[in-house]
């Protein structure tokens, strides 16, 4: 599975931005899809994830109600970011996850594209 992540860009606090993930490859395979963020120094954080089947949701709290994922089946999913904070600024990831039966979970990453909050 590879991934390709693209839509960061600078924005002021407040503005909205939507990142979008293409994935290519073994997409069948692909249980859940996610975003994730990384700022310099600290760790990468899961921040919005959504199941391939059923698109179950899940958010975490200094996102919920301004982020939202969304997808086209495996294919392609996206985050929609509102009313960005300064604090949003970091490299965004999109994030496959391959539930294999009988071998585990796999992951897979995109190269990531920078988001700046700024006035």
């Amino acid at each position: 599975v590879q991934l390709q992540a693209s839509g960061g860009g600078l924005v002021q606090p407040g503005e909205s931005l939507r990142l979008s993930c293409a994935a290519s490859g073994s997409i069948a395979s692909i249980n859940v899809m996610a975003w994730a963020r990384q700022v310099p120094g600290k760790q990468r954080e899961l921040i919005a994830t959504i199941t391939a089947g059923g698109g179950l949701t899940h958010y975490r709290d200094d996102v919920k109600g301004r982020f939202t994922i969304s997808r086209d089946n495996t294919k392609e999913w996206y985050l929609q970011m509102n009313s960005l904070k300064p604090e949003d600024t970091a490299v965004y990831y999109c994030h496959a996850i391959e539930l294999r039966i009988g071998a585990g979970k796999f992951d897979y990453w995109g190269q990531g594209t920078q988001v700046t909050v700024s006035s």
